[in-house]
């Protein structure tokens, strides 16, 4: 068996998951339709390769209406012939997995479109058959008042009234997906029968949307149900009987406590993204303070040891704010999103070079710190070459638009007519195609393309980064972090200055009195240790990442 057939079957490997998450109509289009397509994405996947990554998430490439872009789902067993056939996908994951690649595909349990055949039936169907109990329905729409209504943009229940069925349909998003009824058995063997069949194509791991909202129940809020706890424990059953290595990953935009949970003791999910992580790293920034996330990882150690947070920065969707106080929202809103156009529902919809007004300075810091901090990393498509977004376009399309490969036609991304894309190619003079692409990075050596290769392949050497513990060190400067992640004998300490202008700091180094740290990206050795107070100095937003070389663990305890 080959190294790269061996990591593949590694049943832990999403403790080791660098994660690159795209769309597929939006990343390479090779037909010339003006959409991407999953033969353009396998043409790119030696680019993937080479930029370091290991494993790839799709967003939903099923046949839809793509009112919601994809998240309605007419079909669970297709691919939108827009983006190619059966055929294309599993030849896509073939060669992802000869690069030594996996695949985690977007799984939308919770709801359907209004137009797939599920729900079509049931409309027709009389109440109480089990038909009709696909989905959720009541004779009224006061049902369920504890619950909170999740986009209050545009929603102003969460039931709506279906003139067929002559009932109310329950829905915890757009009122055009209705919910599905995992009260339901034959709704349950259904969505086992279809992971089945992704399986059997290949796919290595299931991202599960909106997994705290599955179950519903009467007098609760109907978020966290133990009922959904129990379902996740069944899905993971059947995994784990049928095809082990094949990773759950939870999105639950919850409190720490709650998110936690969703690991079970290591019979629920695998992974669990941390949502509550994200806004606390924004925060730090803007106040040049490092306690918003110290608070925060200090809050969710505690998990399985099998299991394994998702950290991001940015993704598809806004940049929620949903766990974070008002005074706090209100704050990173002033900060980021000064022109209201880029707020959607409790959030920021903002790709990250835009967030940071173009600072390279601030967008290599919060790389280090996704990077560094406990979890696998998630990397979305085009911030690493620092990609703009387009506030005039709808909804979240704004921060979904076409990769930018070269300053040709439609940025590399399609033959196409421009109106005839997917989505329109950002085209300004700051963040256009003309000024940032693929192609030019590739060639600069000294561009945000090459820093994140550099990073991440330095990331890949130490694997206390994936898989160590992490210690906060003391520092006498609030605007500086400082920690050490510890995994057996390799120990590196990053600290970084989060003010937007110069701080000395001194830290509380005894665990390593005797050693020299080597700073990792020019191999420079520092002055050892040889008092616990250690000094250092930092430009703005600048930072160090040290290894300390060990023959034991860094610290005793």
């Amino acid at each position: 068996m080959s190294t790269i057939d061996r990591n593949l079957r590694y049943p832990s490997w999403h403790k080791d998951a660098v994660i690159y998450q795209l769309h597929v109509k939006s990343f390479f289009d090779a037909d010339g339709d003006g959409f991407g397509d999953f033969a353009g994405l396998t043409q790119k996947l030696d680019y993937l390769a080479s930029l370091g990554v290991n494993t790839i998430w799709l967003l939903p490439f099923y046949p839809s209406p793509r009112r919601d872009d994809g998240y309605d789902v007419l079909d669970y067993r297709g691919i939108n012939p827009q983006f190619g056939t059966i055929k294309d996908f599993t030849s896509f994951v073939k060669a992802a997995h000869a690069r030594g690649m996996r695949v985690i595909t977007e799984l939308v349990i919770n709801h359907t479109s209004d137009q797939h055949p599920w729900f079509q039936r049931a409309r027709y169907a009389p109440p109480g058959s089990p038909e009709r109990d696909f989905y959720v329905w009541s004779e009224t729409d006061d049902k369920f008042a504890e619950t909170r209504i999740i986009f209050v943009d545009s929603e102003r229940s969460n039931w709506t009234w279906d003139p067929v069925a002559r009932a109310y349909f329950w829905h915890r998003f757009y009122s055009h997906q209705p919910d599905l009824n995992y009260r339901n058995p034959e709704v349950v063997e259904a969505l086992l029968d279809i992971m089945r069949f992704w399986l059997k194509a290949g796919v290595d791991g299931f991202r599960l949307d909106a997994v705290p909202y599955l179950v519903e129940r009467e007098n609760t809020n109907n978020e966290n149900l133990p009922e959904t706890h129990a379902l996740l424990k069944l899905i993971r059953n059947m995994l784990d009987a049928e095809r082990p290595g094949v990773i759950l990953l939870a999105e639950a935009n919850q409190w720490p406590d709650e998110a936690r949970e969703y690991f079970g003791t290591g019979d629920e999910c695998h992974m669990a993204f941390h949502f509550p992580l994200m806004p606390r790293i924004f925060t730090a920034i803007a106040m040049g303070n490092a306690q918003p996330i110290i608070t925060m990882v200090n809050q969710t150690q505690d998990i399985p040891s099998d299991c394994q947070w998702a950290i991001f920065l940015r993704n598809h969707d806004e940049l929620t704010l949903e766990m974070v106080s008002e005074a706090e929202r209100n704050f990173l809103w002033n900060t980021y999103a000064s022109d209201e156009r880029a707020r959607l529902n409790l959030g920021i919809r903002r790709r990250l070079s835009p967030l940071m007004d173009q600072d390279r300075r601030r967008v290599e810091l919060l790389h280090m710190l996704l990077l560094s901090l406990p979890g696998s990393p998630v990397l979305y498509y085009g911030d690493e070459i620092g990609m703009g977004d387009n506030l005039d376009l709808g909804d979240r399309d704004g921060v979904r638009t076409p990769m930018q490969w070269s300053n040709g036609r439609n940025g590399g991304f399609s033959d196409a007519a421009s109106d005839k894309l997917a989505l329109p190619v950002i085209d300004d003079a700051q963040f256009g195609y003309r000024a940032i692409n693929v192609a030019a990075q590739e060639n600069d050596p000294h561009s945000l393309l090459n820093w994140i290769r550099r990073v991440l392949a330095i990331r890949a050497q130490h694997p206390a980064f994936a898989r160590g513990s992490i210690r906060f060190l003391s520092t006498d400067n609030t605007a500086v972090i400082a920690y050490a992640r510890e995994y057996r004998n390799d120990c590196v300490l990053f600290a970084a200055n989060l003010a937007n202008n110069g701080q000395a700091v001194r830290l509380d180094l005894g665990p390593f009195l005797g050693k020299t740290p080597v700073e990792l990206f020019g191999e420079t050795k520092f002055p050892v240790v040889e008092q616990a107070s250690y000094s250092l100095t930092f430009q703005a937003y600048g930072y160090f990442l040290l290894s300390f070389e060990s023959e034991a663990e860094c610290f005793d305890d």
